[in-house]
């Protein structure tokens, strides 16, 4: 027996105490108001009672400024939705996929990074609200886990195999995650429909690097993709803090994208 195993079995040396860590963050509910549903919406269901995880290294544990956004857009502009195939990168709590499905979206695939709390998160929200309270079709949308830039078929056999394209794509506050921009803007330029339109929707959550944010759409240019500003609007900031960039962190940038 070596020295370290016995000091850890004699002394209990590596055991930690009861307290020593603390306790994983459980998972909380969040309540999101539709306040502009369109009477041609497949549901008028209003509140949309979503579970977000305890925590995530993914970010997907809390409801963005972003995510309400894209689901006030979508319920104000169902013609992106109504009828249509929607492919949303990134869901986290799903908010905007499960709009999209209310509305009467023919397909929606929510999808974000293959974590199985994440994903099951996603899944329970779909059949707390989508199924259960509004009593949707149960095949109008499924979850699946994605890494950015992958083999697609997994993404395309739900609405018609290899070569299918996806009508309205959302990414609710991606452009943060700068490393990744060209594997998101390959990802749309090869996903979207010649007709279709991609939604981005984000705020600055750091100032000094708003810049590069908006770096996202110049970039989308190598990808023949091309960028149209939609609004910026200023909302309630995330976090209370750093009160010198406080309308910086308020901000709520919109914008389409499209084949050129």
């Amino acid at each position: 027996m070596s020295d370290i195993e016995s000091i850890g079995a004699s002394g209990g040396f590596f055991e930690e105490p009861e307290d020593f860590r603390p306790p994983v963050p459980q998972a909380h509910s969040s309540e999101y108001i539709r306040t502009d549903i369109s009477p041609e919406s497949d549901s008028q269901l209003p509140k949309l009672q979503l579970r977000l995880v305890g925590t995530s290294p993914l970010w997907g544990h809390l409801l963005w400024n972003a995510g309400i956004y894209t689901a006030k857009h979508l319920d104000q502009h169902i013609e992106l939705v109504k009828g249509k195939t929607v492919l949303e990168l990134g869901a986290a709590g799903a908010l905007p996929s499960i709009v999209a499905a209310l509305i009467g979206a023919k397909k929606v695939v929510s999808t974000d990074y293959p974590d199985a709390d994440l994903l099951n998160n996603i899944q329970y929200n779909v059949k707390s609200i989508v199924y259960d309270a509004a009593a949707i079709d149960t095949n109008r949308i499924v979850v699946e886990g994605y890494i950015w830039g992958h083999d697609y078929l997994p993404l395309q056999k739900h609405i018609g195999g290899e070569d299918s394209k996806f009508d309205l794509i959302i990414l609710s506050d991606l452009v943060f995650n700068h490393s990744e921009h060209h594997k998101l803007l390959r990802t749309v330029k090869d996903l979207l429909a010649s007709d279709g339109k991609a939604l981005v929707v984000f705020s600055p959550h750091r100032p000094k690097l708003l810049g590069e944010d908006l770096q996202f759409f110049e970039t989308c240019k190598e990808f023949d993709l091309r960028p149209e500003f939609i609004e910026m609007v200023n909302w309630r900031p995330m976090f209370d803090e750093d009160h010198e960039t406080v309308e910086i962190r308020s901000r709520v940038y919109a914008y389409y994208l499209t084949q050129m």
